[in-house]
């Protein structure tokens, strides 16, 4: 199998269509030709085809701890000691040591990953159905693949911790838990049974919308430091928010299900018709896709926030220092942002919106009005002039 598919050269990539009609014809043949499916076949399944040695797991606990307290120390020793420096706001201060942590991670794990792809002769980018070819139970995996698989199940056994006790709570961070607990268990198992050569691939696609979320966020902490505007950092915020978008989709939800999804579900049952475990890592990628789609529908409007930021309640004066915004007006104040974001895309798609000049007299003019505090009052305009213009 592994000669023909060679020999024929790589397989075009499939349609949305394609992938959902044989992916789940596939696994509907699976399923009725599976004569003993339960708890019996997948017992026998863990004894013969699951390899994974105690110290492997020990190396990997430790290679856990050894990332906690390494980001302690940095946190510590370099990125505080850099935000002060910097003299970033006291906000920006508390979050930029966790997205520069991160950035610098999946920065360099994305690069091996990259390297593994298109620096080697690994085929697997540009022939997905390859990643199963001559696969045999407890296979040599090769030492290149091992290393990043130890750098990627380390860190995400590490995520969890830092998800709960080191980095900052938001609404998702339930989601973000699940994310790196099926993350977790997709490699190690992945490892066990011997389907590193995909695993690559995923970690490849998953990896490089991580370090561009991080690259806006450090940029949007440090667009207003040291009570100025730095345009530099703004325009890489912006820059990096509409990567991000495209990227996001582009990776995740293009090349993820077209590439993986179809090795998986429907190339992996023509190398290797009894492949053990098959309904198991297809559910986890399935999931992995549905919190890709979930993530992409929540978090981009708040990217797109994200990127507007300048301070919580300041905005860039006239002459470039810093005043006093009107709560509730501007695109983060608005209280309905989802809102703000459909009704900011319909008058594009109508052409009342068309250069990006025009975004700040949209927002001036659409977002709504703030209810005057007590010392707004007695002005009926609900104006108050600033003395520092």
């Amino acid at each position: 199998m592994a000669a023909a598919g060679t020999a024929s050269g790589p397989e075009p990539m499939p349609s949305y269509a394609q992938l959902v009609q044989r992916g789940w014809g596939s696994a509907l043949a699976a399923a009725r030709g599976c004569a003993d499916c339960g708890w019996g076949l997948a017992r026998r399944g863990l004894a013969e085809h699951a390899h994974l040695a105690p110290p492997e797991l020990l190396l990997l606990a430790l290679c856990a701890l050894g990332w906690t307290a390494l980001r302690a120390a940095a946190t510590a020793r370099l990125f505080r000691p850099l935000a002060k420096w910097c003299r970033l706001q006291p906000r920006d201060a508390a979050k930029m040591p966790e997205s520069a942590w991160k950035f610098l991670f999946y920065l360099g794990a994305w690069s091996y990953s990259a390297y593994l792809l298109f620096g080697t002769d690994y085929p697997f980018f540009h022939d997905p159905p390859s990643v199963f070819y001559d696969w045999v139970p407890g296979m040599a995996v090769p030492r290149d693949i091992a290393a990043a698989y130890l750098l990627q199940g380390s860190f995400y056994g590490h995520s969890i911790y830092a998800t709960l006790y080191m980095d900052a709570w938001r609404k998702d961070s339930v989601v973000m838990l699940v994310h790196h607990v099926v993350t977790l268990v997709l490699i190690i198992s992945s490892y066990a049974f011997r389907y590193h050569n995909v695993g690559i691939l995923v970690l490849f696609l998953h990896d490089i919308s991580d370090v561009q979320l991080e690259f806006t966020k450090l940029n949007v902490y440090f667009k207003s430091r040291g009570g100025s505007y730095h345009r530099l950092h703004a325009l890489a915020a912006d820059l990096g928010c509409l990567s991000f978008s495209l990227s996001w989709f582009w990776f995740r939800l293009y090349w993820f299900p077209l590439k993986v999804l179809y090795a998986t579900c429907h190339c992996s049952l023509r190398s290797v018709p009894d492949i053990p475990f098959y309904f198991f890592f297809n559910a986890l990628l399935l999931l992995l896709t549905a919190m890709n789609l979930y993530w992409f529908l929540v978090s981009q409007p708040s990217a797109l926030l994200l990127s507007q930021q300048t301070h919580p309640g300041s905005h860039p004066g006239p002459s470039g220092g810093w005043s006093q915004a009107q709560p509730g007006k501007g695109m983060l104040a608005a209280r309905n942002s989802k809102q703000y974001i459909v009704a900011f895309a319909a008058k594009v798609l109508t052409g009342q919106v068309r250069e990006l000049k025009d975004v700040r007299e949209y927002d001036a003019a659409e977002a709504p009005s703030p209810k005057p505090s007590k010392a707004e009052k007695p002005l009926r305009n609900g104006l108050v002039k600033d003395k520092r213009f």
